[in-house]
């Protein structure tokens, strides 16, 4: 069985989309399937130069000019369709595969849906977020706005046109099921790791430590991106009552992003300065060193369509690291943390139901050792990459199965 990917972009660029679609082509291919795979213009213009075809680590990629309309407000949505449709009919056309497989966003299952049709092979469209979310907590769009309904709009148009839809987390699958598309026809394959890169009880880098003056101190960390939704602003505000409780917690930010400047100003106004560390951003090769600095990650997501709906990588990779974790109750961390089992959950947006968890937490540690093995026990058995990546054969199989017997029923008769 061969599936031909097609992608927003891919590796060698770096980003949360790029790691889980790295992850699923080294799986798919571990378990015997063939991939293809394409990315839309969207690669191109990132990656700032274009070639038709590319190796990165192992995969060929097949991919997409960017057009004349690139440069231009909505028309690029329309330009990036009908490019990667031309570009994506071409390919088809000489790897052959089984089934399309198109990922967010859905200018990619858009094109796929039609050449699909032309080309008579099964369209698989895998929905890894709203993308018109994101673009209200990133300030360039507003929920129920022309550009929102339009998105909206489109993505439904994709999800009922293809044959199966894939999505990361039950959240998401409900909203799609309440668009009309029948439950059937979802299938959650869930956001996960590879348990083999993520080792347990490793000790502290005691220069790094002492370079960001972290000696001595129970650490409480974040590592990502500083976006709003994440709620970086709460963890400040509750730092106060967490230091008056347990004076040697230090707060460690790695990363960088929106409210990166935000986030500083708002420490000194609190008087946290000698509190609160910020790396900025370090190298992906780095940052497992930094991971080995923390004690309690904390994820203060706000609730917001986007948190309530999705389910986030990072929680999953502190607890393979054997980390505590402490993160708001919103939905996509409830589907990934059993509270009190797993890791701890406090009420979203409030700093001091925060500082009340990492208090008692950092009080009971006779009790981390526990969280931290059913937490990496969880993520050995349910959320490891290969147990994930095989429930795609189950929505794979019966695509190619009723386009061999709609074969076989068309062929002519041929007598013996």
């Amino acid at each position: 069985m061969k599936i031909l990917h097609v992608l927003d972009h891919s590796i060698p660029l770096h980003s949360g989309y790029t790691f889980r679609t790295r992850a699923i082509l080294t799986e798919q291919r571990a378990l015997g399937w063939q991939t293809a795979h394409i990315t839309s213009a969207k690669h191109t213009q990132a990656a700032g130069t274009y070639v038709a075809e590319e190796d990165v680590d192992g995969f060929h990629f097949h991919r997409t000019p960017a057009g004349p309309l690139a440069r231009v407000p909505v028309a690029s949505q329309w330009g990036i369709v009908r490019g990667l449709a031309r570009r994506l009919g071409e390919v088809v056309a000489r790897e052959r595969p089984d089934v399309l497989h198109a990922h967010s966003p859905a200018l990619n299952g858009l094109a796929a849906l039609e050449v699909g049709r032309r080309a008579a092979i099964p369209v698989v469209y895998e929905c890894r977020a709203f993308w018109e979310d994101a673009a209200v907590d990133h300030g360039t769009s507003r929920e129920d706005g022309l550009r929102y309904r339009l998105t909206r709009a489109l993505e439904t148009r994709v999800f009922r046109g293809a044959n199966a839809v894939t999505t990361i987390c039950e959240g998401l699958r409900n909203d799609i099921i309440a668009r009309g598309v029948p439950a059937s026809k979802v299938t959650v394959i869930p956001n996960a790791v590879d348990i083999t890169r993520f080792d347990v009880g490793r000790e502290r880098d005691p220069d790094l430590a002492r370079r960001l003056g972290l000696e001595g101190s129970t650490v409480l960390g974040f590592i990502g991106s500083f976006y709003a939704y994440e709620g970086l602003p709460l963890l400040l505000e509750a730092l106060p009552a967490i230091t008056a409780r347990v004076p040697d917690v230090r707060l460690l930010l790695v990363g960088g992003g929106p409210q990166d400047e935000q986030l500083r100003a708002r420490a000194a106004a609190l008087g946290m300065e000698g509190q609160v560390v910020f790396t900025g951003r370090v190298s992906h090769d780095e940052v497992g060193r930094y991971y080995d600095l923390v004690d309690i990650f904390a994820y203060p997501r706000l609730s917001m369509r986007l948190t309530e709906l999705v389910t986030p990588l990072k929680p999953l990779e502190a607890m393979a690291q054997g980390r505590l974790v402490v993160a708001s109750d919103v939905g996509g961390h409830r589907e990934l943390i059993r509270d009190g089992e797993t890791g701890m959950l406090f009420k979203a947006g409030d700093a001091a139901d925060l500082a009340a968890t990492v208090v008692a937490l950092a009080a009971d540690r006779g009790r981390w050792p526990q969280l931290a093995q059913a937490g990496r026990a969880f993520v050995e058995q349910e959320r490891n990459w290969r147990r994930s990546v095989e429930r795609y054969g189950a929505v794979y199989g019966p695509l190619v199965e009723e386009v061999q017997d709609d074969g076989r029923a068309t062929a002519p008769h041929r007598s013996p």
